[in-house]
């Protein structure tokens, strides 16, 4: 028996009806059709981050996903919630009321990221949690949650001056561990390119732009993959011209970022050139994976919102999914 791995935890959110920054409008196009633009008008001027994003709002972004597994392409879905929140910064939990311990307080940008996809008779749940300090996106804390019909893993892993200490719970035998390793300088997680690709308070990396840099993959990945959670040289860059891309939810003028680690995956981000620089694509290949969008991850924007979706839990609200461009998990 094949050793299947968990996915996604379940998509009981609720989003209205009306768009944050609607995107024009087109036909549903064929998956991974990507147009190459003129020269792109001149961006219009970004709002500051504390006026977009304390709001008292989370966006709600859909995604129509493919994903890789056991040899086969799988369709997904996935919703990425991106909210501020108060952190402690000693503890690395949400506080209650910071007002009690405001030397403590750390305003923090927060990625809930959600997958659910098939393979035959079970279903794949997964949720990536992503807590960056909102001043510089520096990451303090990555958590990450995988079950499925066999069992369940749990993965945390925090980021201290220094060093990082990183648990795994799972159900497979020799898989579990506590560990503490050095965090490398200038250290990027995969994980967070989800949140300092989008260049909230500025670029990431300016047109053309390449770095090098320390590199730890994607929890996501290595779950699926069954690989070590240690550090790697890889290359990030900025392609020099941005891309028309066209998908579910409109037609965007998008920088793309390439990313390429020493485990010879490569990744590209579309980046919407308009503020909030959402992702409308991403595509993860892998070496000899074969799949038609990617060998481990793939996926394209259906709808985006902005809302207090915590509110929005009585019978009848689930029809709000519709508004990022999902429908409801169970009919």
């Amino acid at each position: 028996m094949l050793r299947p791995i968990a996915l996604f935890a379940g998509l009981s959110l609720a989003v209205t009806v009306a768009l944050a920054a609607p995107a024009v409008r087109s036909p549903r196009p064929a998956p991974g059709q990507t147009q190459k633009p003129a020269a792109p008008a001149t961006p219009a001027a970004a709002p500051s981050f504390d006026k977009w994003w304390h709001d008292g709002k989370a966006e709600l972004d859909g995604y129509r996903v493919t994903v890789q597994r056991y040899g086969q392409p799988r369709s997904a879905r996935a919703v990425a919630i991106f909210v501020t929140e108060p952190f402690s910064g000693s503890r690395h939990v949400k506080l209650d009321d910071p007002a009690k311990t405001p030397a403590d307080a750390v305003d923090v940008l927060k990625l809930n990221l959600v997958r659910d996809f098939q393979t035959g008779v079970y279903d794949y749940h997964t949720m990536l949690s992503v807590f960056t300090q909102a001043r510089d996106f520096s990451p303090l804390k990555v958590t990450f949650t995988s079950s499925e019909w066999c069992g369940q893993v749990f993965e945390e892993l925090h980021f201290w001056s220094g060093f990082t200490q990183h648990k795994l719970f799972s159900y497979f035998e020799g898989e579990s561990f506590e560990r503490k390793q050095p965090y490398p300088t200038s250290g990027v997680s995969e994980d967070n390119l989800w949140i300092v690709l989008r260049g909230l308070r500025g670029p990431f990396l300016k047109p053309g732009e390449k770095r090098v840099v320390p590199y730890l993959a994607g929890a996501f990945w290595r779950r699926l993959a069954h690989r070590d959670a240690d550090w790697m040289k890889a290359s990030i860059e900025r392609l020099a011209r941005p891309e028309r891309v066209t998908v579910p939810a409109g037609a965007f003028v998008a920088d793309v970022y390439e990313v390429r680690p020493a485990d010879g995956r490569v990744g590209r981000f579309w980046i919407e050139q308009a503020y909030p620089r959402r992702i409308v694509r991403w595509q993860w290949t892998a070496p000899a994976a074969g799949a038609p969008m990617g060998g481990t991850d793939a996926g394209e924007l259906t709808g985006t919102t902005r809302l207090d979706y915590w509110r929005t839990h009585d019978p009848g609200d689930e029809k709000l999914l519709e508004s990022i461009g999902l429908g409801p998990a169970l009919k």
